[in-house]
C-alpha cells in the first residue's frame, strides 16, 4: 500500500470513528448542548483535526444522518429478504426502532430542526421514503395484509404530520417518547390491517409486552 493509500484509509477510519461517537452523544444529549470541543474531547483528538475532517457541526450532523440511514436500509434489505409477508416486515423493522428509541434523547429529534441544511435533507428523504412505503403497503394488500379501500397516501401523510405536531407539544413531559410512538404506530397499524394482518399485528404486540 502506497503513502496515499495509507493516509486515505487513516482518514477514511478516522472520519468513521468520528461519526460514531459524534452520533452516540447526539442521541444521548441532544444535539444542541453537544459543542465541536465535546466532540473532540470525547475522542480524543484536537479540534483542529476534528474540523480538518468536519468543517462545521451541521456537516458532522447531516453525515450522522447519511450513516443511520444507510445502516437502517442495510436492515431493511435483510428483513425484507427472510420474511413471508410485509406485516412481518413491518413489525421487525418496528421493533427495531423500539430499541432504538428507548435510547433517544427526545431533544435530538427537535434539535435537528434548526439546522436548515439538515431540515432540506429530512423533507427529501420523507419525498423518497414515501414513494417506497406506498409501494411496499400496496404490496401488503395483494398480501391480504392490509385493506385495498385504504389511501395510503393520505394516511401516510396523516401519520407523519401527526408524529411532527407532537414534537411540538408539551405531551413529553408526561409521557416518555417510546409510549407516543407506540401509541400512533399500534393505532394506525390496527385500522389499516385486514382480520387477517391483525391476527399477526396482535401476536406481535402480546409478545413485545410480556
Amino acid at each position: 500500500m502506497s503513502i496515499e493509500e495509507t493516509e486515505h484509509h487513516q482518514r477514511s477510519k478516522l472520519r468513521a470513528h468520528i461519526v460514531d461517537v459524534s452520533l452516540q452523544l447526539f442521541v444521548n444529549n441532544g444535539i444542541k448542548g453537544i459543542t465541536m470541543d465535546d466532540i473532540a474531547a470525547g475522542l480524543g483528538i484536537s479540534k483542529r483535526t476534528l474540523y480538518e475532517v468536519f468543517p462545521d457541526k451541521e456537516t458532522l450532523l447531516l453525515e450522522c444522518l447519511y450513516k443511520t440511514k444507510s445502516d437502517a436500509d442495510a436492515y431493511a434489505k435483510t428483513v425484507y429478504e427472510e420474511s413471508s409477508n410485509v406485516m412481518e416486515v413491518i413489525l421487525k423493522l418496528y421493533q427495531r426502532s423500539i430499541e432504538q428509541y428507548r435510547l433517544v434523547n427526545k431533544k435530538f429529534f427537535t434539535d435537528m430542526q434548526k439546522y436548515p441544511r439538515v431540515r432540506e435533507e429530512l423533507q427529501l428523504r420523507h419525498q423518497r421514503d414515501t414513494d417506497e412505503k406506498i409501494q411496499f403497503f400496496r404490496q401488503g394488500v395483494a398480501q391480504g395484509m392490509f385493506r385495498g379501500d385504504i389511501n395510503f397516501d393520505i394516511v401516510n401523510l396523516l401519520v407523519r404530520e401527526q408524529f411532527n405536531l407532537l414534537m411540538n407539544t408539551e405531551i413529553f413531559k408526561d409521557y416518555p417518547l417510546i409510549e407516543v410512538y407506540e401509541s400512533v404506530m399500534f393505532t394506525y397499524l390496527r385500522g389499516i390491517a385486514t382480520e387477517k394482518g391483525y391476527r399477526l399485528l396482535e401476536e406481535f404486540i402480546k409478545s413485545y409486552r410480556k
